[in-house]
């Protein structure tokens, strides 16, 4: 699964990339200094897998990753192959969520695109792109669609109805991702249409230092703009993060976030929520050789959770032994939990819940 860095060129994407993945993805004071998009492999945070370690003491532990896609920043007229604009949608296509990043600061001395700071202008400039691009694709299923519909076929009916739905939202400047329809409906006509603005997306609000904790008020005008849009927002601070980065030492990473404010890196916070956005979640397996952190998606049942770990297990799927992490922690052994009768067996319908410990039974 994929997550795609976008934006207008020079808002902080690869500065946020090089945060998020600790490449070195070339970052400048001018545009398109991205071209090709980078890529890279990111863990994600998670105390929990931490606690596992602690308790069972194995040889090795491997976290769950998410994908980032650092993508060439992209201009007005980019649907119509402006700047990088084939190039940016074809690899925004690919991607499975948006990591859309705005500049929410002000500095004199890094170059805007336009001229001056305006993050809704931003924002539009993207998404009046990405819906040209959308909409050119509703018009070219359309055409296919109204000729079988003309001669009577149900079911083309139906799908023209709901792409001319698709297509007067896309003109009047609404994402399909803010647009109403029924599960049944989105599932078989929407869904299938992979369309750029059906993507989850979130709003980085990239601030400067002494807006990383409460934002400001380039933040609440996106939040404002996007109250509508089933949409994230997540304020960070990115050349801080940056900075903090750069630095080795444990001690001297929380003290600079003890200064400002922060918890944890702003990063961390972004990469747990990209990996929501995404529709992921995480169960464990928990032994002396290995614990690890597996991804799957929201609502997999145990045979589908067995597949991820490999394609027989869930062929052969027999049971699952689930230990409930809580429980985990609470007995602090695998041993304790049977003992006091909290590890449960589950069948092939059972949903996995985030967070679950679990054995795979199977045979082929």
């Amino acid at each position: 699964m994929k997550a795609g860095i976008v934006g207008l060129p020079n808002v902080g994407k690869s500065t946020l990339f090089n945060c998020l993945s600790n490449a070195k993805a070339q970052s400048a004071n001018f545009p398109f200094c991205t071209i090709e998009p980078n890529i890279g492999i990111v863990n994600v945070p998670d105390l929990r897998l931490q606690k596992l370690e602690t308790l069972v003491k194995p040889e090795r532990v491997l976290p769950a990753t998410v994908e980032i896609v650092d993508i060439a920043g992209l201009v007005k007229g980019a649907s119509k192959g402006e700047g990088l604009g084939n190039q940016f949608l074809a690899n925004i296509r690919e991607t499975d969520a948006i990591l859309h990043v705005l500049r929410c600061f002000d500095n004199d001395n890094i170059v805007h695109v336009d001229g001056n700071v305006n993050p809704i202008r931003d924002k539009e400039t993207i998404d009046i792109e990405l819906q040209l691009k959308d909409l050119e694709t509703v018009d070219k299923k359309l055409d296919k669609v109204k000729r079988a519909a003309k001669t009577g076929n149900k079911d083309a009916q139906k799908e023209e109805a709901v792409l001319l739905q698709l297509k007067a939202g896309l003109e009047a400047g609404i994402s399909v991702r803010a647009l109403e329809f029924s599960e049944e409906i989105y599932n078989e006509y929407v869904k299938p249409s992979q369309l750029i603005t059906d993507k989850p997306v979130m709003y980085v609000c990239n601030v400067d230092e002494t807006a990383a904790v409460s934002g400001n008020d380039y933040v609440n005008q996106v939040k404002n703009a996007v109250k509508d849009e089933k949409a994230e927002v997540l304020v960070l601070a990115v050349g801080t993060e940056a900075d903090i980065n750069e630095l080795e030492d444990y001690d001297e990473r929380k003290m600079f976030l003890d200064d400002i404010g922060l918890q944890e890196p702003g990063a961390s916070k972004l990469i747990r929520s990209a990996y929501k956005l995404l529709n992921q979640q995480t169960y464990f397996t928990a032994g002396p050789k290995e614990v690890r952190a597996w991804t799957i998606t929201t609502g997999a049942t145990a045979p589908q959770a067995a597949g991820v770990i490999h394609t027989d297990f869930e062929k052969g799927f027999i049971r699952a032994e689930v230990i409930a992490y809580d429980d985990y922690i609470s007995f602090g052994t695998e041993a304790k939990v049977k003992e006091a009768g909290k590890m449960k067996v589950e069948g092939k319908h059972y949903i996995v819940n985030d967070g679950d410990v679990m054995h795979f039974l199977f045979n082929v």
